[in-house]
């Protein structure tokens, strides 16, 4: 991928969607965590890491095609920023928007090359009100 294929990537917008956390899910992921299940029907923070990419309708696979990469391997996480507005809650239908906000070619100290690949996910309540925003930062390796 050219410097400017990665530029052009910054404001493209996945499909959108709508998605809710329901119970068994949440109670999984909890569990998953070794913690006790959250009290009046919260959902635990673990869900953030993959429900906003359901909900905005894409997968972890289409993300990487966008940023012309294969595999895990040619992925690193470098941080994720996720803001609470209210609490999240099982059994709410969400609706989930966002898109690529930031990219940037890279060169390491050594020379070797990558990109940063930046987006970002809002869900919002039935009501329209913000519930959350996620924004994860992505190192695609060259």
């Amino acid at each position: 991928m050219s410097a400017d294929e990665l530029a052009e990537l910054v404001g493209h917008r996945f499909p959108g969607g709508t998605r809710v956390i329901e119970h068994w899910e949440n109670f999984l992921l909890t569990d998953c965590t070794g913690r006790d299940q959250l009290p009046d029907h919260l959902v635990h923070p673990v869900a953030l890491f993959h429900v906003p990419i359901q909900g905005v309708g894409t997968t972890i696979g289409e993300l990487f095609a966008l940023g012309k990469v294969e595999g895990a391997g040619s992925v690193g996480l470098d941080g994720y920023d996720w803001e609470y507005f209210q609490p999240l809650r099982e059994d709410v239908e969400y609706r989930f928007d966002g898109g690529v906000v930031e990219t940037e070619r890279c060169t390491t100290g050594s020379g070797k090359t990558f990109d940063r690949f930046v987006f970002s996910v809002e869900l919002s309540t039935p009501d329209g009100e913000i519930a959350a925003r996620i924004t994860n930062h992505w190192r695609l390796r060259r």
